[in-house]
């Protein structure tokens, strides 16, 4: 969502506290990783709303396989967390809860506060983005 550890780490963190200090507030009747999800979703979107847009994204690089492997693996995933961070807030929440968090259309509707028609069309549309984004391909009307 943050475009980094640091700030993720930073997120956290906040939303831990803030979890924390209104744990009154939880509704049994509902699951706590929902209300926990949420709480962590709406620190990164307010982490978000105050950075500059001139911020830089730095990508740790990792060392696997050959020197050519770990440059390729590096560009490609520079490429996808650029295309990740142009999309807007809410396309880019989906796209993270489903594919890096491994969360259902209806997981993610109750973490977002959002009907699951409605998970399922950002889904959609974020996956179209991302792919004229780096695939250079256009969806057929």
């Amino acid at each position: 969502m943050l475009g980094n550890r640091e700030d993720a780490a930073d997120a956290l963190q906040g939303a831990l506290i803030k979890a924390y200090k209104h744990l009154a507030s939880f509704d049994p009747r509902h699951r706590f990783f929902s209300w926990i999800y949420r709480i962590v979703v709406n620190e990164c979107l307010n982490m978000l709303r105050a950075r500059r847009p001139e911020d830089v994204l730095n990508p740790a690089l990792a060392a696997v396989g050959t020197p050519y492997d770990s440059a390729a693996a590096a560009q490609q995933a520079t490429q996808v967390q650029q295309a990740l961070m142009q999309l807007n807030a809410d396309a880019r929440a989906v796209i993270v809860l489903r594919h890096f968090g491994d969360l259902s259309y209806d997981q993610i509707a109750e973490t977002l506060g959002v009907p699951s028609k409605t998970v399922k069309s950002r889904l959609h549309s974020a996956r179209q983005k991302l792919g004229e984004q780096l695939l250079g391909w256009r969806a057929r009307s």
